[in-house]
């Protein structure tokens, strides 16, 4: 009674040999279709592949040989949408794509579909998209990106691929599609509803309705169901038929002929206006949400029963009785032909090699199988014009971070033709803090532009950017903002090339203005002080300067490595550090430096590379890295980043000058990964370690720091004492209290002194 797939696999047995069919769709005529005899045959053999594939995998799961089996049973009709659209057009799926994917590889000789899925089925690391680590639908000569999502997140990114069609073809950029591309993605009628759905309909609609090109097909699989939620009857018609920007065609997911001719409808107004549409298909959902999905526990079995027999399959095979293509027998001689393919394949994948040891798995954290190449810096005559008046002053007038960054990034532009920077404001007002000022004036509208106040939308365009061959730098305007939209980092950005063996990357450098110490302006929301999201994020590089100069060294590494290596990189800028160009005293311009040269050795800082101060004296030595007075063992190392290095450095002054300690100082620069190798050659050489974290102390970097420390110290020796100075777990307020519970100066003293023991006595 409750083995659906044995039921719904007899029925169609027996329903075709008896003529007992559901009746004719409307709108069924095969002569209007556009699809000849053949074509027809074609895609209801790949419907068939889809429903044996689906039906194998819940035997083989019964077998504990297979881990995933949300099927694409009811949603066969999407075969369609692999033949109509071109094997050039990049599509985003949705997890029941089984015919589109078998439909789609028939446009690529020698592809397998039924051999790559069944690998997929059984986690085999031999899966040529995922290696075993995920059942996914890609493939990388199909350009079909994998993806993971089950509701919306796809879809943000799906737009941002869109956009950058035309962008790339303006700016001549080597790209993954045509001119005359389109872009589709799948998702069902429950995923519309969610949030990441609303902002990428959105983005489209706002970007179309200013002029900009986006051509993008929005394909609504509407099976009626989420999970085991009704989709209000209607609802997706009415919110979407009459939706401005947005071209509204309606799709019978049971009939391969009306589907046909709309789909092609759809294909050529996207294809040819260039412009967002939206492709409303009916469904049935067969087989429940997923083999664990007990359906008769909300459904009736008369329901159930119900929607068995509106079968897309036995649909087909009525049109193709209808129109004499087929007898019944040939009909099912066709299914079981697939159906003793199928398991002949399967008994062999099953045989297959699969991952079992964590290195193979980490493998493909930070892969990348199509790196692009480093171009080469500008020469000097195109800098000189880039930066006018400001290109002799670079190299001999200190300024404060904010300038520096500012022309790092004109750099980076001009080197990297394929770079686009975008988000709120950075524009003409060159954002909030005047980082990007001018950029705009130099480069252009194509290159530097605003985005909607949407952070989803703001990364899911990087997203997409990057996969059609561009180098996105979005911008994040605070911290305490990408909350709303960490997921296209967390779900989308750092997975693909897990998920693809590094054949599909996300090169793209996030940049967020964040952290506090912002003189009580602002509250929380723009001095939020947590950057834990990030750092749990494997093969994810996190960057937080404390200064100009390391900021543009920094920047550049990180640069290169999303443009040649493919990697994902978040960019902490500290505001409070942005103006800042003083350390001790007014004027004393400790913290403004001169920018970096292009070409010089140090030009760079390498992922893992910390700075280390060591009391310094002035005498002409580097101001934040350099051989101190003192030799051998210090009093205390200090290890912070950020602006707990700018406090660090006032609290070691006051300490050397006051009290004759001596303090290492290590800014850490990076904060995934840590050097831990490089870090405790810093630790051993002190009894006492001082963190200085900024952010608050649950969930800090600070904790990872303690329990790696001595988790690395070896038993036998003196155990090193560690003391943390953190925020409080507390948000930030308005006005006077904001820096009450950071970590400053004055405590940051009084934690060396404790440190140090009741006498304050150096260690001998």
């Amino acid at each position: 009674m409750y083995n659906r797939a044995e039921i719904i696999d007899r029925n169609f047995l027996t329903f075709v040999k008896e003529g007992r069919l559901p009746p004719a769709r409307a709108l069924a005529a095969l002569s209007e279709s556009g699809l000849t005899h053949a074509e027809l045959i074609d895609l209801f053999e790949s419907q068939v592949i889809s429903r044996i594939l689906d039906l194998r995998a819940r035997e083989l799961k019964n077998e504990n040989q297979c881990y995933y089996t949300i099927g694409s049973s009811g949603h066969e009709g999407n075969a369609v949408f692999g033949k109509v659209f071109r094997i050039t057009d990049m599509a985003f799926l949705h997890y029941r794509s089984g015919a589109f994917m078998a439909q789609r590889a028939k446009q690529l000789p020698g592809a397998t579909p039924i051999y790559d899925a069944l690998l997929s089925f059984v986690a085999s690391s031999e899966d040529p998209i995922s290696g075993g680590r995920h059942k996914v639908f890609g493939s990388l000569p199909l350009l079909v990106p994998p993806q993971t999502s089950t509701i919306a997140s796809h879809l943000p990114k799906a737009v941002g691929a869109a956009i950058s069609i035309q962008r790339a073809r303006d700016l001549k950029i080597q790209s993954e599609m045509p001119s005359d591309g389109v872009v589709l993605c799948s998702f069902g009628d429950a995923s519309a509803n969610h949030a990441t759905a609303q902002s990428a309909f959105n983005t489209a609609a706002l970007a179309s309705y200013q002029g900009l090109q986006v051509p993008i097909v929005f394909i609504c699989e509407d099976n009626g169901l989420g999970i085991s939620v009704p989709t209000p009857r209607n609802w997706i018609a009415t919110q979407f038929s009459s939706r401005p920007q947005f071209k509204y065609f309606y799709g019978d997911g049971l009939n391969l002929a009306q589907l046909h001719q709309v789909t092609r409808e759809a294909e050529q107004y996207a294809r040819t206006k260039r412009k967002p549409v939206f492709l409303h298909v009916s469904t049935v959902r067969l087989l429940g949400h997923a083999g664990s999905d007990p359906e008769w526990s909300y459904h009736s079995m008369t329901e159930i029963e119900e929607a068995e027999f509106n079968d897309p399959l036995l649909h087909s095979a009525r049109l193709i009785l209808e129109n004499n293509l087929l007898s019944a027998d040939e009909i099912l001689a066709l299914y079981q032909d697939v159906k003793e393919r199928v398991r002949n394949i399967s008994s062999y994948v099953i045989r297959l090699p699969k991952l079992t040891r964590p290195e193979d798995v980490r493998a493909t954290l930070t892969a990348c199988t199509r790196p692009r190449p480093l171009p080469p810096a500008p020469t000097e005559g195109a800098r000189r014009e880039l930066f006018g008046r400001d290109f002799e002053k670079m190299s001999t007038t200190p300024q404060h971070m904010a300038k520096l960054i500012n022309y790092g990034l004109a750099d980076i532009l001009a080197q990297y033709t394929n770079a686009v920077i975008f988000g709120e404001d950075v524009a003409k007002k060159g954002g909030v803090y005047n980082v990007t000022d001018g950029l705009f004036a130099k480069f252009g509208p194509r290159r530097v532009f605003n985005s909607p106040l949407d952070e989803t939308s703001i990364l899911g365009t990087a997203l997409g950017f990057a996969q059609n061959g561009f180098l996105p730098i979005p911008e994040i305007q605070f911290l305490a903002y990408v909350h709303n939209a960490e997921d296209q980092i967390r779900g989308e950005a750092s997975t693909l090339a897990f998920f693809s063996r590094g054949q599909f990357t996300n090169p793209m450098v996030v940049r967020i203005a964040g952290l506090a110490y912002q003189k009580g302006f602002g509250g929380h929301f723009h001095n939020d002080n947590s950057l834990a999201i990030f750092r749990d994020l494997p093969g994810v590089i996190v960057a937080v300067p404390s200064n100009g100069a390391d900021a543009v060294r920094m920047m550049r590494t990180c640069v290169k490595l999303a443009q040649r290596d493919g990697r994902v990189i978040i960019f902490i800028e500290p505001i409070a550090l942005y103006m800042t160009k003083d350390l001790h005293v007014e004027g004393d311009k400790e913290w403004s430096f001169v920018y970096p040269p292009l070409n010089a050795a140090d030009s760079e800082i390498a992922v893992g590379e910390f700075g280390v101060y060591d009391n310094v004296e002035s005498t002409g030595s580097d101001k934040s890295t350099g051989a101190g007075r003192y030799q051998g063992e210090r009093d205390v190392l200090i290890i912070t980043y950020g602006n707990g290095f700018y406090c660090s450095r006032q609290a070691e002054n006051e300490l050397r000058e006051k009290l004759g300690l001596s303090i290492r100082i290590v800014d850490l620069r990076w904060i995934a990964p840590i050097n831990w190798e490089a870090l405790m050659g810093e630790v051993t050489k002190s009894r006492r370690v001082l963190i200085v974290d900024e952010c608050r102390k649950t969930g800090s970097l600070s904790e990872a720091l303690v329990s790696g420390i001595v988790e690395r110290l070896n038993s036998n020796s003196q155990m090193t004492k560690i003391k943390v100075v953190a925020a409080d777990d507390c948000f930030i307020p308005l006005g006077p209290a904001a820096a009450a519970g950071l970590p400053k100066k004055a405590e940051i003293v009084t934690a060396v002194l404790d440190l140090m023991g009741p006498q304050g006595e150096r260690a001998k």
